[in-house]
């Protein structure tokens, strides 16, 4: 696919970027989440999700350097098999991506996203299996290694990952290391994303490749307007600002694949 980048195409693009950004600041995760939603919603779903490769990396780099040195290595040790696992089930989400028709492909990522809105305002944050009896068990090695693969794949097709972060949620961290652990898997598994996806073809042309490095710099500002507004922002308020964007998007995401729009 070949997108125009004139004067209103880049300005609502990088007005999706910064807000998607702001989110992630604010709430620990989202920006991938509501970034490729709100584009699919006007360009094609793959190119979408291929797009906001680059700036998710960017967005997790700026993440990460929240974290100490000590905590970095800590985390890194202890979720390994979580982000190699989720690294290999990526890269085959990415080869299923360019297989899978437009419109479905639009109304899957719609229905997720109203799926996840939905599950939230029951405030399920995870499968019941994770939670307890067998929980324990999740959050082995071996756990890790088969919630990492499936959670890798859906990624990979989708940018979709908040079943890896409400999984990583089940940990009971501070908020401040959830915010930066989550970052830290994001970071390894979009870092060979990029590898991958160029070795694919899965960037239409050179243009988009270039437009997504250049979307980098808003999707951090907004990260950084998103941190500030953390510390003022209540648990509530920025449940409903994630969750009432993805309401809007998901919509508009099935009635578009559905040729209602």
């Amino acid at each position: 696919m070949t997108l125009a980048f004139e004067g209103p195409v880049i300005v609502g693009m990088t007005i999706v970027i910064l807000i998607a950004g702001t989110t992630n600041g604010l709430a620990g995760f989202g920006f991938a989440l509501v970034g490729t939603m709100a584009l699919a919603t006007t360009i094609n779903p793959a190119t979408a999700v291929v797009f906001m490769i680059i700036p998710i990396l960017a967005v997790n780099v700026s993440l990460v350097r929240d974290l100490s040195q000590e905590e970095l290595r800590s985390c890194s040790r202890r979720f390994g098999p979580l982000i190699t696992a989720a690294l290999i089930g990526t890269v085959i989400g990415m080869v299923i991506l360019n297989r899978i028709p437009t419109a479905p492909l639009r109304v899957g990522l719609g229905l997720l996203t109203l799926g996840f809105v939905a599950t939230a305002q029951q405030r399920i944050s995870i499968p019941e299996w994770s939670t307890g009896g067998t929980g324990t068990f999740a959050r082995t090695q071996i756990g890790m290694l088969g919630v990492g693969g499936i959670s890798g794949l859906l990624f990979g097709g989708t940018n979709v990952g908040i079943q890896l972060v409400a999984y990583l949620r089940s940990f009971q961290l501070s908020h401040g290391l959830f915010v930066g652990v989550v970052a830290l898997v994001f970071l390894g598994v979009n870092g060979i994303r990029v590898i991958v996806a160029g070795l694919l073809g899965l960037y239409p042309n050179w243009g988009i490749l270039f437009v997504s490095i250049v979307a980098a710099v808003p999707a951090v500002i907004g990260v950084a307007v998103g941190k500030r507004l953390r510390v003022t922002a209540s648990e509530r308020s920025r449940r409903l600002v994630v969750l009432g964007l993805l309401t809007i998007v998901g919509i508009r995401l099935v009635s578009g694949g559905l040729g209602l729009i």
